[in-house]
C-alpha cells in the first residue's frame, strides 16, 4: 500500500536590485534556417527586424533548437566559418 505525502515547498523571494529592469520583446533569428523566435530579453543589440508587421531588436543565432541535429533528428553540417571543410580536408586521406 502506497501513501502520498504532501510536499512542502518554501519559495524564497528574489533579491531586489540585482535583476535587470529592461526586459523587452526581442527577435532571435536562426541564421541557418531563417527561423525567428520572439521572446523577452534584456540583451543589447543594434540591429532590428520587422516580423509580422512589428519591429523588434534582433539577435542573430548560428544554431537553435530548430536546426540542431539533436532536436531535429537529422545529421546536417552547419558551417559558418569553413571549419568543417578544413577538418574534412585535413583528414580526407584517413581510411575508415
Amino acid at each position: 500500500m502506497y501513501f502520498c505525502c504532501p510536499i512542502i515547498i518554501k519559495f524564497k523571494k528574489m533579491k531586489s536590485g540585482i535583476h535587470p529592469e529592461t526586459y523587452r520583446l526581442v527577435a532571435f533569428k536562426d541564421m541557418s534556417n531563417e527561423h525567428v523566435i520572439i521572446t523577452r530579453s534584456c540583451a543589447n543589440t543594434r540591429e532590428t527586424i520587422v516580423h509580422e508587421g512589428v519591429e523588434y531588436p534582433l539577435i542573430k543565432l548560428e544554431i537553435s533548437s530548430t536546426s540542431h541535429p539533436f532536436y531535429t533528428g537529422k545529421m546536417k553540417l552547419v558551417d559558418t566559418a569553413g571549419r568543417v571543410d578544413k577538418f574534412l580536408n585535413r583528414y580526407k586521406n584517413i581510411k575508415k
